[in-house]
């Protein structure tokens, strides 16, 4: 087996999950009645929305740094960090989704592993390009 195929595998995940919360957007687009290009009227309706438009910002992070850190650092390890990401956004849909303090559990379990594999990624390539 490839060993880059796991980190690949979670990477579907988080852009899977991704798809996921569209579609919850647009559930609650005509549950709470806001028409599109709106995105704002409804308390509810705004938190899905933020749900969403948060997993995006977080996945323009997230994915090179899963990448990178797999690459210099270690496969197995972006694959484990990277599962708990895609928990950790999870827990962020549901928190989120009932009320906005509800949100942080799931934030944190998402952005600590993101930190993890920004960090490393970055030390990874810069060792890479500076190692004589």
């Amino acid at each position: 087996m490839n060993s880059m195929a796991p980190v690949y595998l979670v990477m579907m995940l988080a852009v899977l999950e991704l798809f996921a919360f569209s579609i919850a957007v647009g559930a609650a687009r005509g549950r709470y009645k806001i028409k599109a290009p709106a995105v704002t009227g409804h308390p509810d309706f705004e938190r899905y929305y933020r749900i969403q438009m948060n997993t995006l910002e977080q996945l323009v992070v997230f994915l090179p740094s899963l990448w990178a850190f797999a690459w210099f650092i270690s496969a197995s390890w972006a694959t484990g960090l990277g599962l708990l990401f895609v928990i950790g956004r999870i827990l962020y849909f549901l928190g989120y989704a009932k009320a906005a303090e509800k949100r942080g559990a799931g934030f944190l379990l998402g952005i600590v592993p993101t930190m993890i594999l920004l960090g490393g990624g970055l030390i990874g390539a810069a060792r890479a390009v500076f190692r004589p």
